[in-house]
């Protein structure tokens, strides 16, 4: 049973990162490159990272609470270094999605026209470019988190297996050629 959740989170986290991946690679630029509005590509975008904020918050409190299931293998040092990522992973969509881009929403209500209408100084102009650019690095330390999180599950996987084998190997007879 431990070993599925083990695998099982470790299939969570390596789906949400690769939608975040996706996302930040692929679905926001060419979003951009491809609608001919910008207005438009930010309502895709904005949408398409409520998603992957949502899923972020909801895998990453499953994980996190997984994580205080009792483990054989676990180092006790590995295991909270693996909370401490899942924490930020966590906090950081939660900020990325009822933080930021509510804020980024509210200035483009207030706007009421295309936020690109507005002069390249315009105060909530420089605000909107501020907040994205937290955007950018709320997400991508949330994606580190995760990526730093999963080596940590996949390197305990693999002791734990590597143990297993050891184990049962020393029940099999010793031939010698």
């Amino acid at each position: 049973m431990l070993k599925f959740v083990g695998d099982l989170r470790s299939l969570l986290l390596a789906l949400w990162l690769g939608a975040a991946c996706f996302f930040s690679f692929a679905v926001a630029p060419s979003a951009f490159g491809v609608l001919p509005a910008r207005d438009l590509a930010g309502s895709v975008v904005s949408r398409t990272l409520l998603i992957i904020n949502l899923s972020g918050i909801v895998i990453g409190a499953f994980l996190l609470l997984t994580s205080f299931l009792p483990s054989r293998n676990a180092k006790p040092f590995a295991v909270w270094i693996e909370r401490f990522l899942l924490f930020i992973l966590t906090v950081a969509c939660v900020v990325g999605q009822f933080v930021i881009a509510l804020w980024m929403s509210q200035i483009r209500t207030s706007i009421g026209k295309p936020i690109e209408e507005l002069a390249e100084d315009d105060a909530l102009r420089i605000q909107f470019n501020q907040l994205h650019e937290y955007s950018v690095y709320v997400l991508s330390g949330a994606m580190i988190a995760a990526a730093l999180s999963y080596f940590l599950l996949a390197y305990r996987s693999r002791n734990a297996d590597i143990k297993e084998v050891k184990t049962l190997s020393k029940d099999l007879p010793d031939f010698k050629f």
